[in-house]
């Protein structure tokens, strides 16, 4: 059987009901959504009770650093799996605040890991690229040591150590930057660097701060995969395409037809200190489809010439080239290679997301 057809089977049901933590993200949003459709009235996510905001009928108020709150929440549903995307992934106010990023990021997995530990639920658990320095070449593996040179990248590392420890049968993926949409619309990559350029303000990105981005309709179709099956342990989950921010910033700007003036670079040392920036984090994700039996993620961009050749690229346009914001949306948020399915999943019907 060839990867493609594989891909092509869906797989079986993760066990259910399910729970998503951490939906105010870009991963955990996006996940929240295609597991709704797929599984109506059996998938919840919850959030910060404060972000009043984000609030649907499956979206449950509870802090993850509430173990008693957490612990009636798995009372009433009988969760049987959860996929883990909480974490605090603000750089900069994590540096100011180092207690706030290991709060968010390690003391609320401990509750959730003594609770699932109690009741046998299948945990995946999603880490970062950051617990790397990027001082190296990239192309990390699962063994390479990690340094991260971040209080968050420190908080997320601390949290892989504590899920091995605390439950050997939960699965960890290293994730890099997810492609999607986010419900407040600024949450993601795309929607900070889209909305500079969208009030002609410019955006400055980095030359040498490498990632292995990856478009979140891959990424949910490979936690479902996951999820219902007995991988364990940790793996790296980055898409095959090494992109600099720069790199990025120039794909956003020439696909939604923005003015290229406003998008400036430069290298991380310029950029002062706060907050320290990694460089190349790229993932080697071979572990993983070798695992899994074929290759889980599209690169991004699906399409190769929306892909930058030189530091000018997104200068050289072609006359009546089809730059806008409906196409970002199309080919940038969303896997174009996937269309039809996300068509299919909302006819008549709405989005299961806020």
């Amino acid at each position: 059987m060839n990867a493609t057809h594989e891909r092509q089977i869906p797989p079986p049901p993760p066990p259910l009901p399910m729970l998503i933590t951490g939906v105010a993200g870009v991963a955990g949003y996006n996940a929240l959504d295609y597991f709704c459709q797929r599984y109506p009235g059996q998938v919840f996510g919850i959030r910060q009770a404060d972000n009043w905001p984000l609030s649907a009928a499956h979206i449950l108020p509870c802090n993850a650093e509430d173990p008693d709150g957490l612990r009636r929440l798995f009372d009433q549903h009988e969760f049987r799996s959860v996929l883990n995307c909480a974490g605090n992934c603000a750089l900069k106010s994590c540096e100011l605040d180092p207690p706030l990023a290991w709060r968010t990021n390690v003391e609320g997995l401990r509750n959730l890991l003594t609770i699932v530990d109690d009741r046998g639920v299948r945990l995946v658990h999603l880490s970062i690229d950051l617990v790397f320095s990027g001082t190296g070449n990239g192309g990390h593996m699962e063994l390479d040591l990690t340094d991260p040179v971040t209080e968050y990248g420190q908080s997320m590392a601390a949290a892989e150590r504590l899920v091995m420890m605390a439950d050997p049968r939960a699965c960890i993926l290293r994730i890099s930057l997810p492609m999607g949409i986010s419900f407040n619309g600024h949450a993601g990559a795309i929607d900070w660097i889209q909305s500079r350029f969208k009030k002609s303000r410019p955006a400055t990105l980095y030359f040498d701060e490498v990632r292995t981005p990856t478009y979140t309709d891959c990424m949910n179709r490979l936690f479902e995969r996951v999820l219902a099956g007995s991988l364990t342990g940790l793996f790296h989950a980055g898409g095959p395409r090494r992109l600099s921010l720069f790199e990025i910033a120039q794909i956003i700007n020439r696909v939604g037809g923005y003015d290229p003036r406003h998008l400036q670079g430069c290298q991380r040392i310029e950029a002062g200190p706060m907050p320290p920036r990694a460089g190349d984090v790229t993932l080697d994700s071979t572990r993983l489809a070798e695992a899994i039996g074929f290759p889980p993620f599209d690169p991004w961009p699906h399409d190769d010439r929306w892909v930058p050749t030189h530091p000018e690229w997104h200068f050289k346009r072609a006359t009546g080239e089809p730059g806008s914001a409906e196409l970002l949306a199309d080919i940038l948020y969303h896997n174009p290679r996937y269309a039809d399915d996300r068509i299919s999943a909302h006819e008549g019907s709405a989005p299961s997301s806020p």
